[in-house]
């Protein structure tokens, strides 16, 4: 089961968090992962840490806002069997301390980034006979989140994609589906904590974990399980569905 020997998976945003854990399991299980990051030292480390696991890995720096580039990254790659669209950025605020540069940044990684990665490969898919698309959007695409305006409304947009995309290309052999993780523990929020909480990281990791009811974050590796199921033969019937992988935080906190 979920052998994807002799397959070519795209990881955007594999040099860290996420997107790393997506493409170290997928080498895992077989697979030529094609890293995409913007930073060339993180790419670089992922592939060289799935080289030193007998893995195949290739590095590709590039910047999902622009369009002519996953374009060019696509071409490369040549016969995409699977995209997983992880690549995002965060941000803190409400509709009023969200500033238009704020509100840019956001949408031109989190919404035009993966509009980029599906106008790129879909046509490739087609081409080779199918494929599989998983975008990863979050639980704020679908509950309510304090100080989460323009993230929201980013995931909101990708978990739409990803029922438009589901629905268009049933006939091409394509199936999307998405993700909606809770908090998951990565070094962005070590990061964030120790940014804007200095002296009280312990005690905030402990109260940001709390808000997922099975009290504690997401581990990487636990979102990266159920993103290769989703994309593996086995998951063969299941296309335009959500996943929230979240400890309840969408059913169980009332």
């Amino acid at each position: 089961m979920f052998d994807f020997t002799h397959k070519n998976v795209a990881v955007t945003g594999a040099g860290s968090g996420i997107g790393k854990s997506v493409a170290l399991l997928f080498a895992k299980q077989g697979a030529h992962v094609h890293v995409i990051d913007l930073s060339e030292p993180q790419a670089t480390a992922t592939v060289k840490e799935i080289a030193g696991a007998g893995g195949q890995a290739t590095a590709h720096t590039a910047d999902v806002s622009d369009q002519q580039a996953m374009i060019s990254v696509f071409k490369a790659i040549n016969k995409p069997d699977v995209l997983v669209n992880s690549a995002g950025v965060s941000h803190i605020g409400k509709v009023e301390t969200t500033t238009q540069a704020d509100f840019d940044r956001l949408f031109n990684v989190n919404v035009k980034g993966v509009y980029n990665c599906l106008y790129a490969a879909i046509p490739l898919m087609k081409e080779n006979g199918g494929g599989v698309i998983l975008n990863v959007s979050s639980v704020a695409a679908l509950v309510g989140i304090p100080d989460r305006f323009a993230y929201s409304m980013t995931k909101g947009a990708v978990a739409a994609m990803t029922l438009s995309v589901a629905k268009d290309y049933l006939t091409h052999n394509i199936r999307c589906n998405s993700v909606s993780p809770a908090r998951v523990h990565t070094a962005f929020v070590d990061g964030f904590l120790a940014k804007n909480y200095p002296g009280q990281e312990k005690e905030m990791f402990e109260k940001l974990s709390k808000t997922q009811p099975i009290g504690r974050m997401a581990h990487p590796e636990e979102i990266a399980g159920l993103i290769l199921y989703l994309c593996s033969p086995e998951a063969g019937f299941i296309t335009g569905c959500d996943y929230p992988i979240d400890g309840g935080f969408t059913t169980l906190n009332n």
